[in-house]
């Protein structure tokens, strides 16, 4: 064999290729970021010219981890915030005390924008009210998003600004909580959290958001996460350019998939913008749609969902869905089905985001159909005790059925929906591979996934997911050289043992932009 030309040479590695033709190899070659060589450590004479070469000393190497679904703007943004999530918080007293101590900063009448809170986790089990946040701002209009980011908490002066009182009713898609003895304004609000950002809180200036992508961007390559596919709702061609801004500044290094909301589709066309523009650092993603039952009915009417994927399914876009409840898991399969049965297309590759509650009956009609599912397996770890006290005994066994949704097929990719939960993707392989929440307790053991299978959820699948598979997700020539190197193989240690391997490399394009 003649030498061989590589700008980079991972050697006497442990290599995790998730290439079923080959799946493991000791050594991988990289030129002009692209994998260009994978073999055995005999196969090093070839690159030793030229080449700069890393012994991996045994360590393991993977393909850079996909987060298939996940908020960077929104997550960039709560960096900059009041931390109120369960690592920071154990009770109403401790949002308290953060609102008042960030209230001492500023000028009264600035609005204070906190996240992350979650009701189960708080020591009176119960949300926050307005009262509570008067008690700790009153002269300032005080924001409380809820981890779900589905939910938020005004304090008395936010809810005037917002224009809501007694009189105002329950906006389409909506709630407005309500005290019991008065009528007046809990300051809970449900389903407004885009009403919120876009008529009433300000934004953050461009210089903040640039501040927060930063470091949002420092916690990502720490991770491993060599490409995300950002599904925000709200997104819109202004959003679009703000990518491309913050990836030609160099503050966004992960590659980014953009989803956007049905409000953007027509500025889009008329940019030229269709399925797939752009290139392998930022492209357009799939359209975004919300499915909810807020006020006990769905939203929005299953007529109208159906014109709505039908539309974008006819005009070839890749349509995801948010769907949680089993209704509106339902819901979607009902619209896929009536596309399918209008218009068939092959390899549409439409997603449904959750899946959250799926019973057996349901899974059949999505096998039929053939969506792919995005599912959030650390959800079980950061989630696991509330959903064994909540969720109806009946449906536990349905909950983020992970197994079932790879023997049907339906190609799961794994993400994290940060900043609802961290992104950690060796958590969420951890809760993959054991179903278990952070108290140790065990959540529908039947849908444990073995490591191979959850490493192939955070990178071939992912991929697949925003039809990349051809260009990333796995560690194969002709593909794009981002790679992750651990401290230790997730398909060798004890499965309690995932969690604690370190990211000691992460890979993009041929190039190291973190180590340990």
């Amino acid at each position: 064999m003649s030498s061989q030309t590589a700008d980079l040479v991972l050697y006497n590695a442990n290599i995790l290729t998730v290439d079923s033709r080959r799946p493991r190899a000791e050594l991988v070659a990289v030129g002009a970021g692209e994998i260009v060589w994978v073999g055995c450590n005999d196969d090093l004479e070839l690159f030793k010219a030229r080449s700069r070469l890393i012994n991996c000393e045994g360590r393991t190497v993977v393909p850079g981890f996909n987060d298939a679904h996940i908020h960077v703007l929104s997550y960039a943004s709560k960096l900059l915030g009041i931390d109120c999530s369960p690592s920071s918080v154990t009770s109403i007293s401790d949002i308290q005390r953060e609102i008042r101590r960030h209230a001492q900063r500023v000028p009264p009448g600035t609005w204070l924008k906190a996240h992350g809170y979650n009701e189960f986790y708080l020591a009176e089990r119960r949300h926050p009210t307005r009262r509570d946040l008067d008690l700790a701002a009153p002269n300032h209009p005080v924001r409380l998003e809820h981890r779900s980011q589905h939910a938020c908490v005004l304090n008395s002066m936010a809810l005037s600004l917002a224009g809501i009182s007694v009189e105002t009713p329950d906006p389409p898609g909506g709630q407005i909580d309500r005290e019991i003895d008065t009528g007046e304004p809990s300051g809970l609000l449900f389903g407004m959290s885009t009403y919120m950002s876009d008529r009433v809180t300000p934004a953050i200036s461009e210089e903040e958001l640039e501040k927060g992508v930063e470091l949002a961007d420092k916690r990502f390559l720490s991770s491993g996460i060599t490409s995300v596919q950002d599904t925000s709702v709200k997104n819109k061609f202004a959003q679009w350019q703000t990518f491309r801004r913050l990836k030609d500044r160099g503050k966004l290094t992960p590659r980014v998939s953009v989803m956007f909301g049905l409000h953007a589709i027509a500025k889009l066309k008329a940019q030229g913008m269709g399925p797939g523009y752009g290139d392998s650092q930022l492209r357009v993603g799939g359209i975004k749609m919300v499915l909810d039952e807020v006020g006990g009915r769905l939203n929005p009417p299953q007529d109208e969902l159906n014109e709505d994927v039908f539309r974008e399914h006819k005009d070839g876009f890749q349509v995801a869905m948010h769907a949680v409840e089993e209704g509106t898991v339902e819901a979607a399969a009902a619209a896929l089905e009536y596309c399918m049965r209008v218009a068939p297309r092959e390899d549409h590759r439409h997603r449904i985001e959750h899946c959250s509650v799926c019973p057996p009956q349901l899974m059949q009609r999505l096998k039929s159909i053939n969506p792919v599912v995005v599912t959030q397996p650390a959800f079980i770890y950061y989630s696991g005790e509330r959903y064994l006290q909540d969720v109806p005994e009946i449906q536990l066994p349905w909950l983020y059925r992970t197994r079932s949704f790879l023997e049907s097929g339906l190609g799961p990719a794994a993400s994290s929906d940060c900043p609802v939960v961290p992104f950690a993707p060796l958590i969420g392989l951890y809760a993959a591979v054991t179903r278990k929440a952070e108290s140790g307790q065990v959540l529908s053991p039947e849908q444990v996934v073995s490591p191979e299978q959850a490493l192939q959820m955070y990178t071939l699948n992912g991929a697949y997911a925003s039809f990349e598979e051809h260009v990333k997700g796995s560690i194969e020539v002709g593909k794009l050289a981002d790679m992750v190197v651990l401290s230790a193989d997730p398909t060798e240690v004890a499965p309690d043992e995932i969690k604690e391997i370190r990211v000691e490399k992460t890979i993009i394009g041929g190039e190291i932009v973190w180590e340990l």
